[in-house]
């Protein structure tokens, strides 16, 4: 079945490139020109991907994508014009999977899109949904098991639970708060500081150098991501 995907732009041209581009691939495509008609098309239909402009009618796209984060978990990658970190952050803290900074080659959006996909299950491979593959990183959520090419690391639960929610989520910044509600959830007594010492842990088995982290990065003053 040929996977659905919503793109939103309200720059035509851009529209009608990336809709005959994926078309030629095989995925199905809706397209919408303002805020309001992307929601109504995610009321109406059930989509594996979107793409949604920052910069757009009536809504802007991280209005729009926190109010589909209240009933989807569909994976989005923003599309913007804008090259400041700050607005790439944001769009990720609103429930971006990632992002795309215009303009942009149409063979990089497709790479994104299929590698998000993979990510998140949402692809045909013949491979269980229970692994997940990023490079030499790979993770199989039913056996909790946790490997850098051939070489399996040894993680405590919560180790496991933090890298997966990041390795799901790539360049997706994450706060001490953040991480701390979703891997410990919302009644631990603890504070922010133990998700330093689970970092620091976590760089110390998977990194070479854990001062030089190759996978798990810091923002300072904002928090956690990992990067693929």
């Amino acid at each position: 079945m040929a996977k659905k995907v919503l793109v939103v732009d309200d720059e035509k041209l851009i529209v009608k490139g990336i809709r005959f581009s994926l078309e030629q691939d095989g995925f199905e495509v809706t397209c919408a020109y303002d805020g309001e008609e992307a929601l109504k098309c995610c009321a109406e239909t059930a989509f594996d991907m979107i793409l949604l402009d920052v910069m757009l009618p009536k809504m802007d796209g991280f209005e729009v994508c926190q109010r589909i984060r209240e009933f989807s978990t569909v994976p989005i990658i923003m599309l913007t014009a804008k090259g400041d970190d700050m607005d790439k952050i944001l769009g990720l803290e609103y429930g971006a999977d990632d992002y795309i900074t215009k303009p942009f080659n149409i063979l990089e959006v497709k790479a994104r899109i299929k590698a998000i996909m993979r990510r998140s299950g949402t692809n045909d491979d013949k491979e269980s949904d229970a692994i997940i593959r990023d490079g030499d990183v790979k993770m199989d959520r039913d056996s909790r098991r946790f490997y850098i090419g051939d070489r399996e690391i040894n993680l405590t639960s919560k180790e496991f639970d933090m890298m997966l929610l990041l390795v799901r989520h790539p360049n997706k910044v994450y706060s001490r708060e953040a991480l701390l509600t979703a891997v410990w959830g919302e009644d631990y007594p603890g504070d922010a500081r133990t998700v330093d010492v689970h970092i620091r842990r976590l760089r110390e088995k998977i990194e070479k150098n854990p001062s030089e982290p190759r996978y798990v990065q810091t923002k300072w003053g904002v928090g956690y991501f990992y990067k693929p």
